[in-house]
């Protein structure tokens, strides 16, 4: 049977980060493997349950639920109802185990892994006690109480990707919203160089902190920004 999805692993034990799962079968289980059972895609960390969360391929669409699992299963941010269906978009953020999981859920596969930014428990829990807040109207980050005034493109891409917080953020989305000034091509996208996109990616990190903007990325697909920031 042809694959017609996939998972990206963006991190979960075992498996490298990168790492592509296509989606083949009617029904694709995912939990923690056991002595007694294991799942079509299988985690070690202990939170995740034995049968976590299945994937059935309904009328060529990817429908996820939840089994009732212990922790429950997050996507974008937000708790799934156990049992409920939910039909699986492009770029979907699916979260377990406190995010100590994180699968990146396209309908675009690959027989390779994809060069994935993992962001880890470490820093995640060092950036939730991070003093930061960010003033939109005065175009401003405030962190550990130093203001830090944002340049104009700085400005446009935090705020992007702060608008699609815990969710992926596609290039071509990225580049009309920090550079509309741009001519586009013939896709209707501006002409800006994934170069010149991780040029201002390193200027904010080295500006800001590199724990202050837990943004990760997924080459040739776009950025992510895991965070809960305060705004203003």
């Amino acid at each position: 049977m042809e694959s017609y999805a996939c998972l990206y692993v963006v991190r979960g034990e075992p498996f490298p980060t990168g790492t592509c799962v296509n989606l083949s079968e009617d029904e694709t289980v995912v939990g923690r493997k056991s002595n007694q059972l294991t799942p079509d895609l299988a985690f070690t960390n202990a939170f995740i349950s034995r049968q976590h969360f299945v994937i059935r391929k309904e009328k060529d669409k990817a429908v996820l639920y939840d089994m009732g699992s212990r922790h429950g299963t997050e996507i974008n941010g937000e708790r799934l109802t156990p049992h409920q269906p939910y039909t699986l978009n492009n770029f979907d953020i699916i979260k377990l185990a406190n995010g100590m999981t994180v699968l990146h859920f396209s309908y675009l596969f690959a027989d390779q892994t994809l060069d994935i930014e993992p962001l880890s428990i470490t820093r995640r829990l060092q950036v939730a006690e991070l003093q930061l807040t960010i003033h939109w109207e005065k175009r401003e980050c405030v962190v550990e109480g130093k203001r830090i005034a944002m340049s104009e493109k700085e400005y446009l891409l935090i705020r992007v990707l702060h608008e699609n917080v815990n969710r992926l953020v596609p290039l071509d989305v990225i580049k009309s919203s920090v550079w509309p000034e741009r001519s586009p091509g013939e896709e209707g996208v501006p002409h800006v160089s994934l170069d010149e996109l991780n040029a201002l990616i390193y200027r904010l990190r080295k500006k800001y902190g590199k724990d202050t903007f837990l943004i990760s990325a997924v080459r040739g697909s776009g950025y992510m920004l895991e965070s809960e920031l305060k705004s203003s």
